[in-house]
């Protein structure tokens, strides 16, 4: 399915047609919604932050919206070594990325915790997302994933198809330079590892991150496997 006002809409492979994947639903023209709508979603759980859904907010009717706020970071950040005059090279904003994906980690764990919360208590049809699909929606589905015993390869694979979906935004946009831009506006398995990692600093394994952090034990996990495994 290609949505023209939101790329990065998608179905997560293998799971039942009732969960889905995206960027942000604020610039869905009425096409887009129908498509969107005829997929029978109720329910959206949406990770973007104050700001983020006040200039875009939700463009799908009939749905109860759900908000996670996790604030972002890189771009602000990078906008504030802009307006000192200082240009990021690619190799800082990778670096960036990496500590932005540890934070989601050391700061965020409760918002992930609310989004299980949400798919545990019913298989209603479902759409989560960010502003761009690509980091936080991106480590939700991938500790999603994970949750339901997925093979690694599998979770990477639907973590990079952003890479293919994404539409680049116009370099205008957040005032950057097109190279670091490139960097910004994609995902690589080390931003992905990198909150692996930090999960099993702080409690040993992802498993143990997914238990004790997310409170996602063995019967929580067989849940899950229930209600989205399949289809």
């Amino acid at each position: 399915m290609q949505i023209p006002g939101a790329t990065n809409f998608r179905r997560i492979a293998n799971l039942r047609p009732v969960l889905y994947r995206s960027d942000h639903l604020g610039a869905l023209d009425e096409d887009d919604a129908r498509q969107i709508q005829a997929l029978g979603i109720t329910r959206v759980l949406d990770f973007r932050g104050v700001n983020e859904r006040t200039s875009a907010a939700c463009a799908l009717p009939g749905v109860v919206v759900h908000s996670l706020p996790i604030e972002p970071t890189i771009v602000q950040r990078l906008q504030g070594m802009a307006a000192l005059g200082q240009r990021p090279t690619p190799r800082e904003v990778d670096q960036l990325m990496i500590e932005t994906y540890r934070g989601f980690v050391q700061h965020n764990t409760h918002r992930f915790a609310e989004f299980f919360g949400h798919l545990l208590e019913s298989d209603e049809p479902t759409v989560f997302h960010c502003t761009a699909g690509k980091d936080r929606t991106g480590l939700a589905a991938a500790l999603l994933l994970h949750a339901l015993d997925t093979p690694a390869d599998e979770v990477m694979q639907d973590y990079l198809l952003t890479n293919e979906r994404l539409a680049m935004p116009d370099e205008s946009r957040h005032g950057l330079p097109q190279d670091v831009m490139e960097v910004l506006w994609r995902v690589q398995p080390d931003y992905l590892a990198a909150a692996y990692a930090e999960a099993e600093d702080r409690f040993g394994s992802l498993d143990d991150y997914l238990a004790e952090g997310l409170g996602l034990g063995e019967a929580q996990r067989q849940r899950l496997k229930a209600l989205y495994l399949g289809g």
